[in-house]
């Protein structure tokens, strides 16, 4: 089969592609391996909503509904995405997983289980979530108690009066943990490394608006001054078992590491409802044994220890475009990567911004042919 472009995956990203390249009159077909749109967001865990401001977050071309709360949940997330494949007309190729990925003619060739698809540019929007991380940890297999990935995770009620380890304080880890605490559980955060916290609004104001309004003042200058405001607004957090990274939180987001941004966590360690611990030493039968000595039992585990995008499967390393987005390298290649970088300034804003550049792009090269 022949189209203009093929699009891996449909999520956020690979339907925001399809309706730019739908409102420039480009052919394209959208491949997914799941039988439904958005399958990364159906399998978050309920309690999920936006860190980021509706009106920043909405895809191109079409906002949220003005009803949408500021701060939107999973389930209108949901019901937005289907209304927005409606709407422009995405109709994804279900079961279709992407073995490899060829140069062949100036094109490519996407093969799948079933289908061979021959294209002229390739964009691969499937996510940096696309696959947990599962880390090999000192004696995990010791531990006779639940054990699950943060990506199987749905809500705390089947936890409710357990003491339960969630391994991993991202934004993931925080949530949950402080899920867990509303819904009568008693989790503890190991937290490995020093981890950046921000609060939801600072000051009345959504944290994502003062990140885009600082975004002109040099790194350097925002990486010293953020801990003095955050310090004001959360309070110093080293006495609960949370300290800083030697990174400024700038130099994290370049680096793939974005801040916690918080939801009520910090006041419920803060009251003893979520107790913080460094790294796991070693697992037991019963529970786990932190660097620091101390030994505690645990009902269950809950690794909160991230995904991987894993295009490199069936991508070759020399065809990799470099960063997200229109890099000289994708344009040059016609092979580009949309929604794998995720900014303080918010993941679905850089989506929708990338997508536009890349469908420019494809626009370009597809004139000059």
């Amino acid at each position: 089969m022949h189209t203009n472009v093929v699009i891996v995956g449909a999520g956020p990203a690979g339907l925001a592609v399809g309706a730019c390249l739908r409102r420039a009159g480009l052919d394209f077909v959208i491949l997914e391996k799941a039988h439904e749109i958005a399958p990364v967001w159906r399998r978050h865990y309920r309690r999920l909503h936006l860190h980021t401001v509706k009106s920043f977050s909405s895809l191109p071309h079409m906002p949220f509904p003005k009803d949408y709360p500021r701060y939107v949940p999973r389930e209108k997330v949901l019901a937005y995405l289907d209304a927005y494949a409606e709407r422009f007309e995405l109709r994804p190729r279900f079961g279709e997983t992407v073995n490899s990925i060829l140069r062949e003619d100036g094109g490519y060739l996407v093969e799948t289980g079933t289908n061979t698809f021959s294209a002229r540019q390739v964009v691969i929007a499937s996510g940096s979530n696309a696959e947990p991380v599962v880390p090999d940890l000192p004696e995990i297999d010791a531990f006779k108690g639940r054990r699950l990935h943060s990506a199987d995770y749905t809500e705390a009620t089947p936890f409710t009066g357990q003491s339960v380890l969630v391994v991993g304080m991202g934004n993931t880890g925080a949530e949950i943990a402080l899920d867990l605490a509303e819904c009568g559980a008693r989790p503890t955060l190991s937290v490995r490394n020093g981890v950046h916290i921000v609060p939801l609004q600072l000051f009345g104001v959504p944290i994502q608006m003062i990140a885009i309004a600082s975004q002109p003042m040099p790194q350097a200058v925002n990486d010293r001054l953020f801990p003095i405001v955050l310090d004001f607004a959360l309070g110093k957090l080293e006495k609960y078992g949370i300290v800083r990274p030697k990174q400024g939180i700038l130099e994290q987001v370049d680096a793939g590491r974005i801040p916690v941004i918080d939801v009520g966590t910090v006041e419920t360690i803060k009251s003893g409802g979520i107790k913080v611990a460094p790294d796991i030493k070693r697992f037991t039968e019963h529970g786990a044994i932190f660097v620091s000595g101390r030994q505690a039992e645990f009902d269950s585990v809950i690794l909160a220890t991230g995904y991987r995008p894993g295009f490199e499967k069936f991508l070759p390393t020399e065809l990799w475009p470099g960063k997200s987005g229109v890099t000289r390298q994708a344009s040059e290649l016609g092979l580009y990567l949309v929604g794998f970088h995720n900014p303080v300034t918010g993941l679905l804003r850089e989506i929708g911004r990338e997508a536009v550049a890349v469908t420019n792009d494809i626009k370009r090269r597809s004139s000059t042919r």
